[in-house]
């Protein structure tokens, strides 16, 4: 099997599918996260729904160029967006989408500017950021993102890097927040 080093539009497709899929099999473990603004029990569930409206979105589109999925992707997730946590995720996209856009494929450098792009504009659009939610989670993998892509132009590796800081971060929010 050969190593993927790029990320192409099917990838893309089939990557957000099953991030849609995992995250809606886990959403009452995400529930069980949130404990702001208020600890309301449906943050994985309006994540989910939020996800699910954004892929959908995808199969809209003709074209495989993963700027042009992106896209669409951030603008099913706007269209679809479920409370607060949904309004966020649909940030997130956005600030991905700006990145990737008229991308054709995300090498590892492309990858982690998108994901560093995705935390800024989510940190943009709440008006009093908190510290311990999933705006440091995502900002905390974007950085370690960006740190692997000048390590290695290598979309896996980079994707691995931000998974492993985004759990280690995850792990670390109820030090900044009182549960």
């Amino acid at each position: 099997m050969a190593k993927i080093t790029k990320i192409d539009g099917n990838a893309f497709r089939q990557m957000m599918a099953a991030a849609s899929s995992y995250l809606a099999e886990n959403k009452e473990y995400v529930d069980s996260l949130n404990v702001f603004p208020v600890p309301d029990g449906d943050t994985g569930t309006n994540m989910s729904l939020t996800f699910q409206s954004a892929v959908a979105e995808l199969a809209k589109v003709g074209s495989n160029n993963v700027g042009d999925l992106a896209q669409a992707l951030a603008r099913g997730a706007l269209m679809g967006a479920r409370g607060n946590s949904g309004v966020i995720l649909s940030q997130l996209l956005r600030g991905f989408a700006q990145e990737a856009d008229g991308l054709e494929v995300l090498d590892g450098q492309a990858l982690a500017k998108s994901f560093s792009g995705a935390s800024k504009m989510a940190y943009r659009a709440v008006m009093k950021p908190v510290e311990g939610t999933i705006l440091t989670v995502a900002r905390e993998a974007g950085e370690a993102s960006l740190r692997a892509a000048r390590e290695k132009n290598d979309a896996y590796y980079v994707l691995k890097r931000f998974v492993a800081s985004a759990k280690v971060s995850l792990d670390k929010t109820p030090q900044h927040l009182p549960v």
